[in-house]
C-alpha cells in the first residue's frame, strides 16, 4: 500500500473560499483490484468551477458530500493496471481529485497522445477543457465575422486569452477587460488585442464606449454582474453573447441582482447562450487539430501559472478570485 496525501472538503464556503474549508488528510491506498488502475497525479487543474462544486446544491455534477476528496481535473501516470484498457506508464486525464494517488475503473479517463511537440501542461493550458471552452464557446456559439467587435471579460485568464487570439484570427476587433495594467499590457503587446481595459481603475461603461466606437457585436462573458450590464447597454443589432461563467457571483453570500437591462436583448434582437465544454466532446478532435495548427504557425499562444505542491492547492485556488493569476492555473503534485 502507498501513502496518499489528499485534500477533503471540510466546510461549505461562506463567501470567499478559505483554506479552513479544506482538510488535509493522509491515508493509504490499496493496490488495484481486477478492472482497476492506480494513477499517480502529476498536475491538477484549478478552475472557478471548483468553488461551485463545494456548494451544497447540485450543479451540472452532483454535489460533493463533506469529507470527500475535493473534486478536480487532473493529469497523471498509470503506475499499475489491472484494466485491459490501460497500461503501465500511460498518461491519463480525468477527474482525479485533489490527491496524490487515485484508483479508477477507467470510466471517465482519457489517454493522452504521446509524441506531440508540446509540454504536458499544454493539455490544461490549450488542449484540454480550456481550449475546447475557448474554441467552441466563441466559434460555435457566436459565429464571429471579420470586422466585428468582440469584447471579453477576464481576458488575461486561461479561456479569455485564447478567445481573444482566436477572435483576431477570425478578423475581429478584440477588446479585453482584465484587472491590472500589467495584464492589459500582456494581452495587447503579446497577444495582439486591439484594446485593453483595467476594470479595477477605469470607468467601464465609458472605457467600452471609447474602445468600441462601433458598438459591441460579440461578448464572451466570464463574470456576469456589472460588466455584463455595461456591455448590454452597448450591444449592436444581432449581437451574440456567449456565457462561459459568472465568477462575480460564485462567492456571493446573498443572491446577486441580475442586470437591469436584459430587455436590450429584445430591442437588439440579440442572443445570449450558456454552454459547457463537455457539450463539445464529440467534436474535440476538430478543435484540438485546429488549435495545434495555429500554435505551430505562431498564431496562438498560451500561458500556464504553475504552483508547486499539493499542499498549496487551497491557497492557490484563491488566486482565481482575487485576480492574481495570469493564464491557466495549475498545481504540480509530482514529477512528470
Amino acid at each position: 500500500m502507498k501513502t496518499n496525501q489528499q485534500w477533503l472538503i471540510a466546510a461549505r464556503p461562506q463567501g470567499d473560499v478559505k483554506e479552513s474549508d479544506f482538510q488535509w488528510n493522509e491515508t493509504t491506498i490499496a493496490d488495484p483490484a481486477d478492472g482497476q488502475l492506480l494513477i499517480r497525479t502529476v498536475y491538477i487543474s484549478l478552475d472557478p468551477t471548483n468553488r461551485i462544486w463545494m456548494n451544497e446544491a447540485d450543479s451540472y455534477l452532483p454535489s460533493l458530500p463533506l469529507g470527500n476528496v475535493m473534486r478536480g481535473g487532473g493529469i497523471g501516470v498509470v503506475e499499475e493496471s489491472r484494466n485491459s484498457g490501460f497500461a503501465k506508464d500511460d498518461i491519463v486525464q480525468g477527474l482525479l481529485g485533489w490527491q496524490q494517488y487515485s484508483l479508477s475503473d477507467g470510466v471517465g479517463l482519457g489517454k493522452l497522445p504521446k509524441g506531440l511537440p508540446v509540454p504536458l501542461t499544454a493539455f490544461f493550458g490549450l488542449l484540454g477543457h480550456i481550449g475546447l471552452t475557448a474554441y467552441f464557446g466563441l466559434l460555435d456559439i457566436t459565429d464571429p465575422k471579420p470586422g466585428e467587435t468582440l469584447v471579453i471579460s477576464t481576458a488575461a485568464g486561461a479561456v479569455g486569452s485564447l478567445v481573444g487570439q482566436i477572435g483576431k484570427i477570425e478578423g475581429c476587433r478584440v477588446v479585453g477587460l482584465t484587472g491590472s495594467d500589467e495584464k492589459c499590457r500582456w494581452i495587447k503587446d503579446e497577444l495582439g488585442f486591439d484594446a485593453a481595459i483595467n476594470y479595477k481603475t477605469a470607468n467601464v461603461p465609458e472605457a467600452l464606449k471609447e474602445a468600441c466606437p462601433k458598438g459591441i457585436d460579440i461578448y464572451f462573458d466570464n463574470v456576469g454582474g456589472e460588466i455584463l450590464e455595461a456591455v448590454l447597454n452597448q450591444i449592436n443589432l444581432g449581437a451574440r453573447i456567449s456565457v462561459c461563467g459568472m465568477i462575480s457571483q460564485y462567492c456571493a453570500d446573498q443572491p446577486v441582482p441580475g442586470p437591469s437591462n436584459l430587455a436590450n436583448l429584445i430591442m437588439k434582437r440579440a442572443r445570449m447562450q450558456g454552454f459547457l465544454c463537455t457539450d463539445y466532446m464529440p467534436r474535440a478532435e476538430e478543435g484540438f487539430g485546429q488549435m495545434i495548427g495555429w500554435l505551430m504557425q505562431g498564431k496562438l499562444k498560451y500561458k500556464v501559472d504553475v504552483v508547486q505542491g499539493l499542499e498549496n492547492a487551497p491557497r492557490a485556488l484563491r488566486k482565481l478570485f482575487d485576480g492574481s493569476n495570469t493564464g491557466k492555473l495549475i498545481v504540480q503534485v509530482g514529477p512528470e
